[in-house]
């Protein structure tokens, strides 16, 4: 067991946003592993979680750990009545790890708590945060990680699905609302910068939107750039779902049949919607059950082009061939064809014959399976991330 050199006790969250719940249920073990005493504050029990958790904190050794602001959003349980934050009159650290675009976040970072390290799962993100939040100095780059559930796995030949994807899906002319709120003009502007990130599907969000505003405007400040940023979120959205859309329809009009296990997927349109299963919305334990039983799981990054999503972790630890798209992230950790294959979204005409030659070469599909696997157990883990945001909390400097 690894010394703990200051901070002795960890709380982290669950009971609102299923996912980030899941994450901090893995990160609670982990620390727990390590030696730390761990709470778990449940939202569905808000009430008594809180009186529990004033007898557990205690001064200069206590850190909270969430994901999205969850527990520094103005919740009225963490506000005393003089309006202080709970964290700051506890005078605890507050580790936030975000896992979207900043870009959603601009008014959260205006009043940080006193102690506070910002956490990104790209390293753009970081770049970001850098660039137009410059006081905020405490930012980070920590990528997403993976659960492993079990030792003992489905050999890949019985494996029940050939391909599946999780997440949901939205229809992209869901957000015409936002695209049209305005005038024409207004939509021209927005659909220009989503054909840019279409046809050039390597740019960030941030360098597609500025390309585009300083076309408009010449005299453009910073300040104006970052204002602009946050009223653009639904752009993310809209190419994060048309892409998910193209893998998917690509693989299913070509004859592979696609187990998608989501909401919303009734909503997909495609030709051969026979090649389609839909089996609707679940929750990451049973997701990850899933992807023990497939012999290739899709990914599609939602827009991390310097990071990686937490499916390709999870798909390598259940010993399924991860599909993905490409980030410099995860061009850097993997080689591809050897423990991860990567499709690019500039050419999803290319995905079936890859997609065929996995599933019809097992051998080879579960060679690589089983080296994604070999590689992100020892280093992709919510264990690796614990032991990362461990060295991190007990550094001196952030307890002055």
């Amino acid at each position: 067991m690894s010394k703990i050199q200051k901070v002795k006790k960890i709380i982290l969250f669950k009971g609102q946003i299923e996912t980030l719940g899941y994450f901090s249920e893995q990160l609670a073990k982990a620390f727990a592993e390590k030696g730390y005493e761990v709470y778990l504050f449940d939202f569905n029990n808000d009430y008594q979680g809180i009186n529990d958790l004033i007898w557990f904190c205690e001064k200069e050794n206590t850190v909270m750990i969430t994901f999205n602001f969850i527990g520094l959003n103005n919740e009225d349980i963490f506000l005393m009545e003089n309006g202080e934050f709970f964290w700051n009159q506890r005078e605890i650290l507050c580790v936030n790890i975000i896992v979207d675009h900043p870009f959603y976040y601009h008014e959260f970072f205006k009043k940080p708590p006193l102690r506070y390290i910002l956490f990104c799962v790209d390293q753009n993100h970081v770049n970001y945060m850098k660039r137009f939040f410059p006081d905020l100095k405490n930012v980070f780059f920590l990528p997403l990680a993976g659960t492993q559930l079990t030792d003992r796995f489905i050999s890949y030949e019985e494996r029940k699905y050939d391909i599946i994807f999780t997440g949901n899906y939205t229809p992209p002319h869901t957000f015409d609302k936002y695209i049209n709120r305005i005038d024409d003009d207004y939509s021209l502007f927005y659909h220009n910068i989503i054909d840019n990130l279409i046809n050039n599907p390597d740019k960030t969000i941030e360098e597609a939107i500025e390309y585009q505003t300083r076309l408009e405007i010449n005299d453009l400040t910073e300040e104006d750039l970052k204002n602009a940023m946050a009223s653009m979120i639904f752009i993310d959205l809209y190419v994060r779902f048309y892409f998910r859309a193209l893998a998917v329809q690509t693989l299913v009009d070509n004859g592979f049949r696609v187990d998608v296990f989501g909401k919303g997927w009734d909503l997909l349109e495609c030709r051969n919607k026979n090649n389609l299963v839909i089996h609707g919305g679940i929750e990451s334990h049973e997701c990850i059950l899933n992807m023990l039983d497939s012999r290739i799981s899709l990914n599609v990054m939602p827009w991390f082009k310097a990071g990686a999503h937490d499916r390709i972790f999870n798909t390598m630890l259940s010993k399924s061939v991860s599909l993905s798209d490409g980030s410099t992230y995860i061009t850097e950790q993997f080689t591809e064809e050897s423990d991860i294959v990567l499709y690019s979204l500039a050419s999803m005409d290319k995905l079936p014959a890859i997609t065929g030659d996995l599933l019809g070469n097992p051998d080879k599909a579960a060679d690589i399976a089983e080296a994604g696997f070999q590689k992100s157990r020892i280093i992709h883990t919510w264990k690796n991330r614990a032991e990362t945001l461990s060295m991190y909390i007990n550094r001196e400097c952030f307890w002055k």
